[in-house]
């Protein structure tokens, strides 16, 4: 059993350690720091902004207005709200505790909740900034900063989303896992290294650390997507967080995408990388399902309702891989379960 880290030392370690990866700097990319949670392109006059309705990379999946889900605010930590997106089917789900950009809480992240749900999970969209929603890069950087110098707190913020979702009914308490983009990418390693009760981590891009005595607490799966161009999180960096992983036997798939930068697959950018970004959303749910999900989740095959839009594959037995061309040699899948014979199953058709 691993000892864990009391919360104190986990903070000190993570904002003085000098092998931590977080702040290493590359030189070709002039103020990166400004900038972290633009897309490649995005900046103009010195700023970037939130992607308009019609440019955000939601657009790449099913129809929002036809999934059946439900979504609503829960306060899960005092005052603090946070996004709830579930299942409208009754059953017991795995969870996620899903951590915004640097922008905050905003429609886009909300809206990624509503399609994890979709995939068979109950997912809470965290408030890291408590109410606070940025527009322009100047405001995001400080709100990320503020967030970043007290790491205590926004941790405990996320800490307590994982008790809220132990709370409900409909939730494997011990089936949590936590996912995020850029600052989120880094929030959700941070709440894996003050963690001894997830099953799984999903890691966008994120701040890094190779400190064997930081990472040595995480005892479950670790996603990391990253860019092989991203001047804020440079390759040699992941190598080495991948590097300790593996020395520490701590199951990791990492993933660099060739030819793409910093936040190619960022709800709330418009120059995101279509066919990257659909590929790790399809490794995101893949690794969710078999590290939170699998066997063990239970639906109400009753009342178990499948989207069909008009863009899907034809249905067989009340299963489908549900397939949407995003390019001319492009074909994403977002997969809904059904319970078969007490065993969730996939049937994937193709289109006559």
């Amino acid at each position: 059993m691993k000892k864990i880290l009391s919360l104190s030392l986990f903070c000190f370690l993570l904002t003085a350690c000098s092998s931590d990866l977080s702040h290493k700097k590359n030189q070709d990319h002039m103020n990166m720091d400004d900038h972290m949670g633009c897309q490649e392109g995005e900046i103009v006059n010195g700023e970037c902004t939130v992607a308009k309705d019609g440019e955000k990379n939601t657009d790449l999946f099913a129809n929002l207005d036809s999934l059946d889900v439900t979504g609503k605010h829960v306060p899960y930590m005092g005052k603090v709200q946070g996004y709830l997106a579930q299942p409208r089917a009754k059953g017991t789900y795995p969870g996620v505790v899903m951590i915004h950009e640097w922008w905050g809480l905003n429609d886009n992240i909300r809206d990624m909740a509503k399609l994890l749900a979709n995939e068979g999970y109950v997912v809470l969209a965290v408030d890291i900034y408590e109410g606070a929603v940025a527009e322009t890069s100047e405001e995001a950087g400080k709100l990320a900063g503020a967030a970043r110098e007290n790491v205590q707190k926004s941790v405990a913020n996320m800490r307590s989303a994982v008790a809220y979702l132990q709370t409900l009914p409909n939730v494997q308490k011990d089936k949590i896992g936590s996912m995020g983009w850029c600052f989120g990418g880094q929030q959700s390693l941070n709440l894996a290294l003050a963690s001894d009760d997830l099953a799984g981590t999903v890691i966008y891009y994120g701040n890094l650390t190779d400190n064997k005595e930081q990472l040595q607490n995480i005892n479950w799966p670790v996603l990391g997507i990253f860019g092989a161009e991203d001047g804020g999180i440079p390759v040699e960096s992941v190598k080495s967080f991948e590097t300790a992983l593996n020395e520490l036997e701590i199951k990791n798939n990492i993933h660099i995408y060739p030819g793409v930068g910093h936040a190619f697959a960022n709800p709330s950018g418009s120059r995101y990388a279509p066919k990257e970004t659909l590929d790790a959303w399809k490794k995101t749910v893949d690794f969710l399902n078999t590290n939170l999900g699998g066997e063990s989740m239970t639906y109400d095959q009753n009342s178990w309702k499948i989207m069909i839009p008009d863009s899907c594959l034809s249905f067989s037995d009340g299963c489908n891989t549900c397939r949407r061309e995003a390019g001319n040699d492009l074909a994403a899948c977002t997969r809904k379960f059904c319970q078969q014979y007490e065993k969730p199953t996939c049937l994937d058709e193709k289109k006559s």
